[in-house]
C-alpha cells in the first residue's frame, strides 16, 4: 500500500461497517481508490432478495451466498461487530482499534446469521428440510418477505397447506391499495389462506408445538412455523459512541444529501440505516452506495465539496416475487402481475445481474 501522505484530501483509510448489500457494493467500488478495512459480524455477503428462493431450492444458495474476499480482493476484512467509534477509530467486539480517515455506516437491519458461509448453505438446507417434512405450514407476516415466502412454497409445493397471518388490513402495505389486492387475490389463487388484521403470539408457544391460535381466537394447525416480520435496525450499538445524537428517534441515522452523517464531513451512511423517505429495499441501497463511493473518491482526491453528487430518494419502484414465473410490480405509473414483472425478478432474483455488478461470474457455482 503507498504511504497515505503521498494522496491529496488526508488520508484514504476508509472503514466500512456492515457488509450487506450497500456495505458490500462500497467496499467492492473503493478498493483500488483507498486503504479499505470492511468490518462485518459474517465471512459472506449475501444477496437478500435471493434468500427466500434458497429456502425452497438450496442450491440456488450457491450463487447467492458469496465470500467477502471474492470480490474484497484488494482490502482488508475483519470478521467481527463493531461496539464503538470514536471520531478516528472504530473498537471491534474483540478489542481491535481499526483508524479511519473516512467512515462507512451500513449496518442495515439486524439480522443475526452464521458467521461463515458454510453455515449459512447448511442453514439452507435445514430450513428446506422442515418445509419438507411439514404438510401444512404457518408464515407470520404479510410484508415482502412472507409474500415472497408463501408464493415461492406455494409454486414449489403445490400439495402443503400454506397460511398466512398479517395484522395489517392489506399485504405489502408499502405499495399501493392495487397492487396488494392483485397480490391476495394471486396468493388465494394458489390456495393460501389468507388471515388479514390478526397477529399471532409466539411467547408463549412451547417448542414443537404445532398449535397456534390468532388474536381473533382462530387456532391454526401447523407442521412448522416462519416469521417474517420487521427485525430491528442495526443501530442500537451506536447510542453509546460520538453519533449518538445524530440517530432519530426510530434509531436511523440522518444523513444530508450527500450520504454524509449530518454536521459530519468524514462519515457517511447508506442503506437501510438512513432516515431518507423511501421504501427499504436493497436496489435503493446500492444507489446509496454509488453516490457515496463518488463522494469519497472526490474528497479524497481533495475535490471540492460543492462537486459532491446528490442523492434523490425515488418514488416508489418495487417488485415482489410470486414464485418462480410470477411478480407483482409497481411502478410509478402503473401497476402490474404475472409474467412480465415476473420475467424481470423472478427468474433469477437478479441474482447475475448482482454478480456481475460485484465483479463476479453471473452462473458460477462453487461449494
Amino acid at each position: 500500500m503507498e504511504n497515505p501522505e503521498q494522496w491529496g484530501g488526508g488520508g484514504r483509510r476508509v472503514v466500512v461497517i456492515g457488509g450487506g448489500v450497500a456495505g458490500s457494493f462500497i467496499a467492492k467500488s473503493l478498493q483500488f481508490h483507498a486503504d479499505v478495512t470492511l468490518i462485518d459480524p459474517k465471512d459472506y455477503f449475501e444477496i437478500p432478495w435471493a434468500s427466500l428462493r434458497a429456502m425452497v431450492e438450496p442450491s440456488f444458495a450457491e450463487r447467492s451466498v458469496i465470500h467477502h474476499k471474492d470480490y474484497l480482493t484488494n482490502g482488508h476484512l475483519i470478521v467481527s461487530s463493531a461496539i464503538n467509534i470514536t471520531d478516528t477509530e472504530v473498537l471491534t467486539s474483540e478489542g481491535r482499534l481499526v483508524t479511519y480517515d473516512y467512515l462507512v455506516i451500513a449496518t442495515g437491519h439486524n439480522d443475526p446469521s452464521p458467521k461463515n458461509r458454510t453455515e449459512k448453505l447448511k442453514q439452507y438446507q435445514a430450513e428446506n428440510e422442515k418445509i419438507k417434512a411439514s404438510q401444512s405450514i404457518l408464515i407470520i407476516g404479510g410484508g415482502p418477505t412472507g409474500v415472497e415466502l408463501a408464493g415461492e412454497i406455494a409454486v414449489d409445493f403445490p400439495e402443503k397447506k400454506v397460511t398466512l397471518v398479517h395484522n395489517g388490513s392489506r399485504l405489502l402495505e408499502f405499495i399501493g391499495p392495487k397492487a396488494s389486492n392483485k397480490t391476495l387475490d394471486w396468493l388465494r389463487s394458489k390456495k393460501v389462506d389468507m388471515k388479514l388484521e390478526q397477529t399471532v403470539n409466539l411467547n408463549n408457544i412451547s417448542d414443537g408445538s404445532k398449535t397456534f391460535i390468532t388474536s381473533a381466537g382462530e387456532t391454526i394447525k401447523a407442521d412448522c412455523h416462519f416469521v417474517c416480520t420487521g427485525k430491528p435496525l442495526g443501530s442500537a450499538w451506536l447510542e453509546g459512541t460520538v453519533l449518538k445524537e445524530s440517530l432519530d428517534s426510530f434509531g436511523r441515522l440522518k444523513v444530508d444529501e450527500n450520504m454524509r452523517v449530518k454536521g459530519r464531513k468524514n462519515i457517511f451512511a447508506i442503506g437501510d440505516i438512513t432516515d431518507i423517505k423511501e421504501i427499504k429495499q436493497g436496489y435503493f441501497a446500492q444507489k446509496h452506495a454509488l453516490v457515496a463511493a463518488k463522494n469519497l473518491k472526490l474528497l479524497m482526491t481533495g475535490g471540492k465539496e460543492t462537486k459532491m453528487a446528490i442523492y434523490e430518494p425515488r418514488s416508489v419502484k418495487a417488485i415482489v416475487s410470486l414464485g418462480r414465473q410470477d411478480a407483482v410490480a409497481q411502478f410509478s405509473f402503473t401497476t402490474v402481475i404475472g409474467l412480465v414483472p415476473g420475467f424481470i425478478k423472478s427468474r433469477d432474483l437478479f441474482v447475475g445481474k448482482t454478480r456481475k455488478l460485484m465483479g463476479l461470474d453471473p452462473n458460477v457455482v462453487y461449494s
